[in-house]
């Protein structure tokens, strides 16, 4: 089924100026629908913001304290008390504190559950949409609760470095339970990428190892017992829990926040002299070396989310788009990274820039093992197009060989 042009828009910041730009198309059976350009789009434009229909924060990554709201996952920790956190140096001043976007004074928790939000509006938008039926209240602590159980289930079977997250498949259901129009969030959901029945247990393969039937029959039980509502009765099934696993694992979008790297791009744009910029910079360059020493690669508030539109770009081993997140919260920002022509199919990558430098046949293992597809972008095309013709060029010099030797 296809969407209607106005619901895979409905989430983007402008949809109307986005509409004018974009248009998604079905491409074929085995590409599914694409994203494509309807006017020329500059490098460097962002052609679109988009926010997620459900979010939520790695389990892993909250359990470790990285502060985030708990709708819109902005980082809730000032520039100077993440410095101070991943760094272990409990007395470090940051220079220029002033560019620090977080505001403390404006945090507010759910006065049930005690769960935090970076406002007002993010704390009433979430229980309008999903957190009425969610919220634990004085259970919040309790081993015992089914929820809780479920978290705990989770994270025995998923670790770090994270990929998804139960709680999405969970904010997914509690929104269709709290929903007037159920129908509406259910055809919404309905519009993400499915898979055959073999490629959804490759999926749960993929995300809960070896153990990965009895481990999705154990989150069912769990899950089931937990969130059960009859108008989504399917989703509970063995066959459609399976499906909405593969759904979440397919489709969700990693989303990464962090008050200190915002704070270190605002110090990028300081009009500073040539010797404060080089002493602030050796200043950040120190402190990034403390905090690999610290924590490692683990920097940012981690989630994951469904975002309509921009799950219909597929990927491609030379994008001309990337999304990034820079406004510290879950908004998506989809931009150029090279000019795309009117009816060009904007592409994003899901392999990085040294995975991308590989060979054809090592980046079809990484995107088969992890993805579950066989990629057929122009890169991909054209290197199998070569080999295909170095192939017949060998296959000819050994029959010119074989003549020769026959005369």
């Amino acid at each position: 089924m296809a969407a209607p042009e106005d619901d895979m828009f409905s989430l983007c910041v402008d949809p109307t100026k986005v509409s004018s730009c974009v248009e998604v198309r079905f491409i074929d059976k085995i590409k599914g629908k694409g994203l494509f350009a309807k006017k020329a789009i500059k490098k460097g434009d962002t052609i679109f913001i988009e926010r997620p229909l459900v979010s939520a924060q790695f389990l892993w990554n909250s359990l470790y304290k990285y502060k985030a709201c708990e709708f819109c996952l902005r980082a809730l920790e000032t520039a100077e008390d993440n410095a101070r956190r991943l760094s272990g140096i409990p007395d470090l001043s940051l220079p220029h504190p002033e560019l620090c976007k977080v505001h403390p004074e404006l945090h507010q928790a759910c006065p049930q559950c005690q769960v935090m939000y970076c406002s007002n509006e993010c704390r009433q938008a979430a229980a309008d949409q999903y957190h009425r039926a969610l919220c634990l209240g004085s259970s919040q602590e309790d081993p015992n609760h089914p929820i809780s159980k479920l978290k705990d289930a989770w994270r025995s079977m998923h670790y770090p470095p994270e990929t998804s997250s139960i709680m999405l498949m969970a904010r997914m259901v509690a929104t269709v339970k709290q929903a007037q129009d159920k129908g509406h969030w259910q055809k919404l959901f309905s519009q993400f990428s499915s898979r055959a029945a073999n490629e959804e247990e490759e999926i749960a393969h993929k995300l809960l190892g070896e153990k990965f039937q009895g481990q999705l029959n154990l989150l069912r039980t769990l899950f089931t017992t937990a969130l059960y509502d009859d108008h989504l009765n399917r989703w509970f099934t063995p066959e459609g829990f399976r499906s909405l696993f593969s759904l979440v694992g397919t489709n969700g979008q990693g989303i990464g926040t962090s008050s200190l790297s915002q704070w270190v791009h605002a110090c990028d744009a300081l009009a500073l002299t040539s010797q404060q910029r080089e002493q602030l910079d050796s200043f950040i360059d120190q402190l990034y070396k403390d905090v690999e020493k610290e924590t490692g690669d683990f920097l940012n508030c981690e989630g994951s989310g469904l975002f309509l539109l921009q799950s219909a770009c597929n990927h491609s081993c030379i994008p001309n788009a990337a999304a990034s997140f820079p406004s510290n919260n879950f908004l998506l920002h989809l931009s150029a990274l090279s000019d795309i022509s009117p009816g060009e199919e904007i592409g994003i990558s899901y392999l990085d820039c040294c995975q991308r430098d590989r060979s054809r046949h090592s980046r079809h293992k990484i995107l088969r093992d992890n993805y579950l597809f066989i990629c057929s972008c122009p890169k991909c095309v054209s290197q199998m197009d070569e080999l295909d013709l170095t192939r017949r060029g060998g296959a000819e010099g050994d029959d010119m060989e074989d003549e020769m030797t026959d005369v």
